[in-house]
Protein backbone atom coordinates (compact mmCIF):
# COMPACT_ATOMS: atom_id res chain seq x y z
CA UNK A 1 0.00 0.00 0.00
CA UNK A 2 1.15 3.35 -0.59
CA UNK A 3 1.37 5.82 2.23
CA UNK A 4 1.90 9.24 1.42
CA UNK A 5 4.65 11.28 3.28
CA UNK A 6 2.29 13.87 4.65
CA UNK A 7 -0.04 11.00 6.03
CA UNK A 8 4.20 9.89 7.71
CA UNK A 9 4.54 13.74 8.73
CA UNK A 10 0.62 13.65 10.59
CA UNK A 11 1.55 10.88 12.55
CA UNK A 12 5.16 11.55 14.16
CA UNK A 13 3.92 14.99 14.84
CA UNK A 14 0.95 12.76 16.68
CA UNK A 15 3.06 9.97 18.21
CA UNK A 16 6.52 11.83 18.05
CA UNK A 17 7.80 8.21 16.73
CA UNK A 18 10.45 7.86 14.51
CA UNK A 19 9.83 8.22 10.40
CA UNK A 20 10.27 4.54 9.98
CA UNK A 21 8.02 3.49 13.04
CA UNK A 22 5.50 5.97 11.44
CA UNK A 23 5.52 4.05 8.17
CA UNK A 24 5.74 0.64 9.40
CA UNK A 25 2.89 1.33 11.40
CA UNK A 26 0.87 2.82 8.52
CA UNK A 27 1.24 -0.12 6.14
CA UNK A 28 0.09 -2.34 8.43
CA UNK A 29 -3.26 -0.31 9.38
CA UNK A 30 -4.23 0.22 5.58
CA UNK A 31 -3.61 4.05 6.05
CA UNK A 32 -6.12 4.17 9.18
CA UNK A 33 -4.17 6.83 11.22
CA UNK A 34 -5.84 6.36 14.18
CA UNK A 35 -5.27 2.37 14.52
CA UNK A 36 -1.61 3.31 13.51
CA UNK A 37 -1.56 5.32 16.20
CA UNK A 38 -2.61 2.51 18.53
CA UNK A 39 -0.01 0.08 17.01
CA UNK A 40 2.73 2.61 18.07
CA UNK A 41 1.64 2.98 21.81
CA UNK A 42 1.48 -0.90 22.10
CA UNK A 43 5.09 -1.07 20.63
CA UNK A 44 6.00 1.64 22.58
CA UNK A 45 4.45 0.01 26.19
CA UNK A 46 6.77 -3.37 24.86
CA UNK A 47 10.01 -1.08 24.51
CA UNK A 48 9.31 0.48 27.61
CA UNK A 49 8.80 -3.15 29.62
CA UNK A 50 11.84 -3.98 28.48
CA UNK A 51 13.66 -0.68 30.08
CA UNK A 52 11.59 -0.65 33.39
CA UNK A 53 14.51 -2.90 34.84
CA UNK A 54 17.04 -0.12 34.07
CA UNK A 55 18.17 1.98 37.13
CA UNK A 56 16.66 5.61 36.70
CA UNK A 57 18.41 8.12 39.16
CA UNK A 58 19.32 10.97 37.54
CA UNK A 59 16.28 13.37 36.82
CA UNK A 60 14.47 16.07 37.75
CA UNK A 61 12.80 17.96 40.62
CA UNK A 62 10.57 20.73 39.95
CA UNK A 63 7.74 22.95 42.11
CA UNK A 64 4.60 24.25 41.55
CA UNK A 65 2.13 26.03 43.39
CA UNK A 66 -1.68 27.03 43.13
CA UNK A 67 -1.56 30.48 45.66
CA UNK A 68 -5.06 30.93 45.76
CA UNK A 69 -5.91 27.35 46.75
CA UNK A 70 -3.00 27.71 49.26
CA UNK A 71 -1.80 24.36 47.45
CA UNK A 72 2.04 23.65 46.68
CA UNK A 73 3.49 20.34 44.90
CA UNK A 74 7.17 19.43 45.06
CA UNK A 75 7.71 16.95 42.72
CA UNK A 76 11.00 14.15 41.45
CA UNK A 77 10.99 12.52 37.92
CA UNK A 78 13.94 10.30 37.00
CA UNK A 79 15.94 8.98 34.14
CA UNK A 80 18.63 6.95 33.46
CA UNK A 81 20.91 9.90 32.09
CA UNK A 82 21.09 13.52 32.95
CA UNK A 83 21.45 14.17 29.30
CA UNK A 84 17.77 12.95 28.96
CA UNK A 85 16.72 14.82 32.19
CA UNK A 86 17.97 18.26 30.15
CA UNK A 87 15.61 17.24 27.43
CA UNK A 88 12.46 19.02 26.34
CA UNK A 89 10.51 16.46 26.78
CA UNK A 90 11.34 15.09 29.64
CA UNK A 91 10.87 18.84 31.27
CA UNK A 92 7.55 19.33 29.65
CA UNK A 93 6.50 15.93 31.02
CA UNK A 94 7.91 16.87 34.75
CA UNK A 95 5.91 20.31 34.25
CA UNK A 96 3.23 18.69 33.13
CA UNK A 97 2.62 16.06 36.16
CA UNK A 98 3.35 18.68 38.38
CA UNK A 99 0.04 20.69 36.89
CA UNK A 100 -2.20 17.19 37.20
CA UNK A 101 -1.46 17.05 40.78
CA UNK A 102 -2.53 20.23 41.51
CA UNK A 103 -5.31 19.70 39.94
CA UNK A 104 -6.80 16.03 40.78
CA UNK A 105 -5.07 15.87 43.83
CA UNK A 106 -3.76 12.43 43.70
CA UNK A 107 -2.93 10.79 47.20
CA UNK A 108 -0.46 8.36 45.96
CA UNK A 109 2.05 8.13 42.69
CA UNK A 110 -0.20 5.01 41.88
CA UNK A 111 -3.79 6.71 42.16
CA UNK A 112 -1.45 9.82 39.97
CA UNK A 113 -0.50 7.34 37.51
CA UNK A 114 -4.21 5.76 36.78
CA UNK A 115 -5.46 9.14 36.31
CA UNK A 116 -6.84 10.28 33.27
CA UNK A 117 -5.57 13.57 30.87
CA UNK A 118 -7.39 14.04 27.63
CA UNK A 119 -8.97 10.62 27.45
CA UNK A 120 -5.55 9.02 28.30
CA UNK A 121 -3.75 7.95 31.58
CA UNK A 122 -0.50 9.41 32.98
CA UNK A 123 0.80 5.57 32.87
CA UNK A 124 0.00 5.89 29.09
CA UNK A 125 1.83 9.38 28.39
CA UNK A 126 5.11 8.14 30.73
CA UNK A 127 5.17 4.98 28.74
CA UNK A 128 5.10 7.61 25.28
CA UNK A 129 7.89 9.22 26.52
CA UNK A 130 10.09 6.08 27.02
CA UNK A 131 9.77 5.38 23.71
CA UNK A 132 10.92 8.94 22.47
CA UNK A 133 13.59 9.53 24.88
CA UNK A 134 14.96 5.63 24.91
CA UNK A 135 15.19 5.53 28.57
CA UNK A 136 13.46 3.93 31.23
CA UNK A 137 11.47 6.81 33.39
CA UNK A 138 10.48 6.71 36.58
CA UNK A 139 7.35 9.10 38.83
CA UNK A 140 9.09 8.57 41.62
CA UNK A 141 7.54 11.01 44.51
CA UNK A 142 5.68 13.77 45.46
CA UNK A 143 4.54 16.04 48.16
CA UNK A 144 1.60 18.34 48.58
CA UNK A 145 1.24 20.62 51.58
CA UNK A 146 -1.80 23.01 51.85
CA UNK A 147 -1.62 25.74 54.04
CA UNK A 148 -2.92 29.52 54.44
CA UNK A 149 0.23 30.35 56.21
CA UNK A 150 3.65 30.88 54.69
CA UNK A 151 5.18 28.15 52.77
CA UNK A 152 8.34 29.04 51.27
CA UNK A 153 9.63 27.11 48.09
CA UNK A 154 13.33 26.64 47.03
CA UNK A 155 14.10 25.32 43.71
CA UNK A 156 18.34 25.05 43.72
CA UNK A 157 18.82 24.06 39.58
CA UNK A 158 16.91 21.21 39.10
CA UNK A 159 18.53 18.45 41.32
CA UNK A 160 17.48 19.92 44.43
CA UNK A 161 13.53 21.18 46.07
CA UNK A 162 12.23 22.31 49.18
CA UNK A 163 9.24 23.68 51.09
CA UNK A 164 8.66 24.57 54.16
CA UNK A 165 5.68 25.06 55.66
CA UNK A 166 5.65 27.74 58.66
CA UNK A 167 2.60 29.00 61.32
CA UNK A 168 3.29 32.64 62.41
CA UNK A 169 6.00 34.44 60.09
CA UNK A 170 6.50 35.40 56.59
CA UNK A 171 6.67 34.99 53.01
CA UNK A 172 10.24 35.84 53.45
CA UNK A 173 10.90 33.97 56.18
CA UNK A 174 9.66 30.75 55.16
CA UNK A 175 12.10 30.86 52.14
CA UNK A 176 15.21 31.86 53.91
CA UNK A 177 14.17 28.78 55.70
CA UNK A 178 13.40 26.93 52.59
CA UNK A 179 17.08 27.72 51.43
CA UNK A 180 18.46 27.32 54.65
CA UNK A 181 17.11 23.45 54.28
CA UNK A 182 18.48 23.03 50.75
CA UNK A 183 21.48 24.12 51.55
CA UNK A 184 22.37 22.46 55.00
CA UNK A 185 19.88 19.26 54.80
CA UNK A 186 18.14 19.08 58.40
CA UNK A 187 16.82 15.57 59.21
CA UNK A 188 14.41 17.16 61.92
CA UNK A 189 12.31 20.53 62.63
CA UNK A 190 13.59 20.82 66.52
CA UNK A 191 15.16 17.78 69.07
CA UNK A 192 11.58 16.95 70.36
CA UNK A 193 11.38 15.09 66.80
CA UNK A 194 14.58 13.13 66.56
CA UNK A 195 13.59 9.67 67.88
CA UNK A 196 15.00 8.60 71.24
CA UNK A 197 16.50 4.77 70.13
CA UNK A 198 19.07 7.15 67.43
CA UNK A 199 19.93 9.11 70.28
CA UNK A 200 21.05 6.59 71.93
CA UNK A 201 23.13 4.67 69.47
CA UNK A 202 24.68 8.25 68.75
CA UNK A 203 25.27 8.57 72.55
CA UNK A 204 27.05 5.02 72.24
CA UNK A 205 29.14 5.81 69.34
CA UNK A 206 30.24 9.07 71.56
CA UNK A 207 31.05 6.96 74.60
CA UNK A 208 33.02 4.59 72.17
CA UNK A 209 35.08 8.01 71.13
CA UNK A 210 35.70 9.10 74.38
CA UNK A 211 36.61 5.56 76.08
CA UNK A 212 40.54 6.37 75.67
CA UNK A 213 39.94 9.93 77.68
CA UNK A 214 42.23 10.12 80.63
CA UNK A 215 39.55 11.90 82.70
CA UNK A 216 37.21 11.14 85.07
CA UNK A 217 33.56 9.67 84.57
CA UNK A 218 31.75 12.79 85.04
CA UNK A 219 34.06 15.02 82.85
CA UNK A 220 33.53 12.52 80.35
CA UNK A 221 29.77 12.11 81.16
CA UNK A 222 29.59 15.40 80.41
CA UNK A 223 31.65 15.60 77.49
CA UNK A 224 29.62 13.14 75.44
CA UNK A 225 26.23 14.79 77.22
CA UNK A 226 28.10 18.33 75.04
CA UNK A 227 29.05 16.19 71.94
CA UNK A 228 25.69 15.13 71.56
CA UNK A 229 23.94 18.33 71.95
CA UNK A 230 26.33 19.37 69.51
CA UNK A 231 25.07 16.76 67.09
CA UNK A 232 21.57 17.27 67.69
CA UNK A 233 21.88 21.09 66.80
CA UNK A 234 23.44 19.96 63.64
CA UNK A 235 20.63 17.31 62.63
CA UNK A 236 17.64 19.68 63.40
CA UNK A 237 16.61 23.03 61.66
CA UNK A 238 15.82 24.45 64.69
CA UNK A 239 19.80 23.86 66.10
CA UNK A 240 21.33 24.85 63.00
CA UNK A 241 23.38 28.02 62.40
CA UNK A 242 21.23 30.39 60.28
CA UNK A 243 23.00 30.39 56.86
CA UNK A 244 22.44 34.23 56.47
CA UNK A 245 23.77 35.21 59.69
CA UNK A 246 26.46 33.08 61.76
CA UNK A 247 25.72 34.82 65.24
CA UNK A 248 21.91 33.25 64.95
CA UNK A 249 20.59 29.84 65.24
CA UNK A 250 17.10 29.49 63.23
CA UNK A 251 15.17 28.94 66.65
CA UNK A 252 16.14 32.44 67.53
CA UNK A 253 14.93 33.50 64.10
CA UNK A 254 11.83 31.63 64.78
CA UNK A 255 11.32 33.20 68.26
CA UNK A 256 12.10 36.49 67.32
CA UNK A 257 9.41 36.20 64.42
CA UNK A 258 7.03 34.69 66.70
CA UNK A 259 7.08 31.65 64.00
CA UNK A 260 6.64 27.79 64.45
CA UNK A 261 8.03 25.13 61.33
CA UNK A 262 5.14 22.92 60.80
CA UNK A 263 6.94 20.53 58.59
CA UNK A 264 9.53 20.89 55.66
CA UNK A 265 10.40 18.33 52.81
CA UNK A 266 13.47 17.81 50.73
CA UNK A 267 14.15 16.37 47.34
CA UNK A 268 17.05 15.53 45.84
CA UNK A 269 17.16 13.84 42.74
CA UNK A 270 18.50 10.15 42.84
CA UNK A 271 19.10 10.21 46.66
CA UNK A 272 18.51 6.83 48.34
CA UNK A 273 18.73 4.78 44.71
CA UNK A 274 21.73 2.71 43.96
CA UNK A 275 23.40 3.59 40.84
CA UNK A 276 24.82 1.17 38.82
CA UNK A 277 28.46 0.75 38.60
CA UNK A 278 29.50 -0.20 35.12
CA UNK A 279 32.93 -1.99 35.17
CA UNK A 280 34.58 -0.82 32.07
CA UNK A 281 37.29 -3.37 31.51
CA UNK A 282 34.95 -5.89 32.74
CA UNK A 283 32.51 -5.19 29.76
CA UNK A 284 35.01 -4.78 27.22
CA UNK A 285 36.19 -8.73 28.05
CA UNK A 286 33.09 -9.74 27.87
CA UNK A 287 32.53 -8.21 24.50
CA UNK A 288 36.08 -9.88 23.30
CA UNK A 289 34.78 -13.22 24.60
CA UNK A 290 31.52 -12.61 22.58
CA UNK A 291 33.53 -11.86 19.31
CA UNK A 292 35.64 -15.17 19.81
Amino acid sequence: MDISPALVKELRERTGAGMMDCKKALVEAQGAIDQAAELLRKAGAAKADKKASRVAAEGRVTLKNDEQAGRHVLLEVNSETDFVAKDDNFRAFVDRLAGIILDKRPATVDELMRASVDGRSVEELRLELVTKVGENIAVRRFEVIESRGPVGAYLHGTRIGVLVELEGGSAELARDLAMQVASLAPRYVSADDVPQAFLEKEREIIMAQTAEEKKPPEILAKMVEGKLRKFIDEITLAGQVFVKDDKKRVRDLLAANKAKVKSFRRYEVGEGIEKKKDDFVQEVMAQAQQNR
